[in-house]
């Protein structure tokens, strides 16, 4: 298993072809994992033969460890699969979110809903990343989450909730900036806060994203949608990310109305440029 480092981007189907004829230089992909669960696959065979040159972090999104449902057998199955996955392609990174998508065992949610920041959802949450860290045998990453409203039940702060995941069970986070900036304004906290309140040592990767703005109900509110250009805000809140936590592995990440490979590559100097200058600043010091 390699290190990654630098400013890498998020591998879509769209730009498949790009990457295996022109190799652009770009020193790592991430890929979601849930999309390779069969390696005979057209998609699997297209990763092959990219992963040839490129090293690789594994965004999974079914993990689902705000679920209450710890032993069930289906989840268990999956956490297998991606097993599996991670074996065959052995990326330097594997990652999941903060929230949860099963129920029951059969019913599964596409989408990553939010859990109250309570000790009991600690206690679950702490429980699912163990079990999933001692199928995998690796550390896993944990990425914060966007919200939009919060639990009433809530009585631990987002950072600390995650502070805490980090010092009970040795998993690493994976900072979505982007995240930060949008929830900093749907729920009016101080993004800068949450960020000095993370221990130094607990992030290992950075995401960066753009999001919508939406009118509702006369309020203006921020959507994480990955399908825009990241926000000057966003790039501002990510140089004091990069001030605090170091060069991080960074990823951009574009999920929707996918652009032209060359859009992704132009993002990917911004975050570069932020990188050099803060480490230029920080040399004289």
């Amino acid at each position: 298993m390699q290190k990654i480092k630098g400013v890498g981007l998020g591998l879509r189907h769209q730009h498949f072809q790009d990457f295996i004829e022109s190799k652009p230089d770009v020193p790592w992909l991430e890929v979601h994992t849930e999309n390779f669960l069969s390696q005979n696959s057209t998609s699997s065979k297209y990763l092959a033969t990219i992963r040839q040159h490129y090293e690789i972090s594994a965004h999974c999104v079914g993990m689902s460890l705000g679920s209450a449902d710890v032993a069930c057998p289906v989840r268990e199955q999956h956490l297998q699969k991606i097993k599996k996955t991670v074996d065959w392609l052995q990326p330097a990174l594997v990652s999941d979110h903060l929230s949860w998508s099963a129920s029951d065992g059969v019913h599964y949610i596409p989408d990553l809903l939010p859990i109250p920041y309570t000790e009991e959802a600690f206690d679950v949450v702490t429980k699912n990343i163990n079990r999933a860290q001692d199928v995998l045998q690796r550390q896993i990453l944990v990425e914060n989450p966007s919200s939009y409203l919060g639990f009433v039940d809530s009585t631990i702060l987002e950072w600390d909730f995650l502070a805490g995941l980090y010092k009970a069970t040795g998993c690493g986070l994976l900072l979505d900036v982007n995240n930060i900036f949008v929830s900093a304004h749907n729920h009016d906290f101080d993004a800068h806060t949450y960020l000095e309140s993370l221990p130094v040592d607990s992030v290992k990767e950075i995401h960066l994203a753009g999001y919508s703005i939406e009118n509702i109900e006369g309020k203006e509110v921020y959507i994480d949608t990955h399908g825009q250009r990241v926000y000057d805000g966003v790039w501002k809140l990510y140089e004091q990310a990069i001030e605090r936590f170091g060069a991080l592995p960074t990823l951009i990440e574009w999920d929707t109305d996918v652009p032209a490979l060359s859009v992704l590559l132009d993002e990917k100097c911004k975050a570069e440029a932020i990188i050099n200058k803060v480490l230029k600043h920080q040399l004289k010091l």
